[in-house]
């Protein structure tokens, strides 16, 4: 069973970095997971388009759907954007690239989108 990936919900100012358990990252291979600050969770737990032309699901994490938050919705560079989330920006690009395609083909092809739910830490 794969490990999905954690993230940290930021609550206010000052909040305080708290580092993952170290027998969770025992359990990972290769390079450990980078945490993903997130600042606040999606109301909207999915997207259904009419008609719903296919069956087929997409899911869209919730890292993927900060990054839209921030830079589309928000107006944050790729750069903020990745200094808020703790992430490269090479790593929000590529977070845009991939929730921007999950969207288009709920557009085009009909399919309908479900976000990640949140995860407890």
């Amino acid at each position: 069973m794969r490990k999905l990936r954690q993230y940290k919900f930021r609550h206010g100012k000052g909040h305080q970095h708290d580092s993952f358990d170290e027998k969770d990252q025992r359990q990972i291979r290769g390079r450990p997971l980078k945490e993903i600050y997130i600042q606040e969770s999606p109301e909207v737990k999915r997207i259904v388009p009419e008609p719903k032309l296919s069956n087929e699901l997409l899911t869209l994490s919730l890292a993927e759907y900060e990054a839209l938050r921030l830079v589309d919705l928000l107006g944050f560079t790729q750069e903020e954007a990745g200094e808020k989330m703790t992430i490269s920006r090479t790593a929000i690009w590529r977070l845009l690239d991939s929730a921007r395609k999950k969207l288009v083909k709920t557009i085009v092809e009909g399919k309908e989108v479900i976000l990640e739910e949140q995860t407890k830490i």
